[in-house]
């Protein structure tokens, strides 16, 4: 069973949790997702909400990229370059 962590912008909130739900009921994959609707965080929290996140992506065989119109924000380009670094599978929702 392949453990993925979805990545994204929040933004894209609605397809990220569409798209996780996807990905556990047909391809039976088990999905890491984020917080959603988190409103205002103060940059501590934001840190920390980084830091768990990365460890997320460690827990994964591979990250799932929300990456609606080829958009991919600045935060989501880091979380890329941490799963490249640690040799995880990128896996792109649109080519």
């Amino acid at each position: 069973m392949k453990v993925v962590t979805i990545c994204g912008s929040l933004k894209f909130q609605k397809e990220m949790m569409k798209v996780a739900a996807d990905l556990q009921l047909k391809k039976g994959w088990c999905v890491i997702q984020c917080i959603y609707n988190l409103g205002n965080v103060s940059e501590k929290q934001h840190k920390l909400l980084d830091e768990i996140h990365r460890k997320k992506i460690d827990l994964s065989d591979a990250i799932y990229v929300v990456n609606i119109g080829g958009y991919i924000g600045e935060s989501c380009r880091s979380e890329i370059e941490y799963a490249k670094s640690h040799g995880k599978e990128i896996i792109y929702h649109e080519k």
